[in-house]
């Protein structure tokens, strides 16, 4: 499946859901969206406080999904192409050098 696939079906949710809808108790605002990114990435840290191995790959898998699904909604609200976006940032880093 591509990227804008995985869109789409993000998109078609929160419409079945009513967030787009402009009384909605979720409003899908780019800010909102980026709060609730970090609040999943959160989640994900979550997974490996006090340890270092995951006890459990299915709540970790769903909280990495959580923040594809964010990055992805962002990404299409502001109209970035998240792909192009991407492998431009890759050619950027294979330029960098990390000490």
């Amino acid at each position: 499946m591509e990227i804008k696939d995985l869109t789409e079906h993000m998109h078609r949710f929160v419409q079945s859901k009513g967030w787009y809808e402009q009384s909605s108790s979720h409003p899908q605002t780019l800010k909102n969206l980026a709060i609730s990114l970090v609040l999943e990435a959160c989640e994900v840290l979550e997974q490996f406080q006090w340890q270092e191995q995951v006890k459990d790959r299915k709540i970790l898998a769903d909280e990495l999904a959580d923040v594809l699904l964010y990055l992805l909604q962002i990404s299409s609200l502001a109209e970035i192409d998240l792909e192009k976006a991407t492998l431009e940032k890759l050619n950027t880093n294979y330029q960098r050098k990390w000490e």
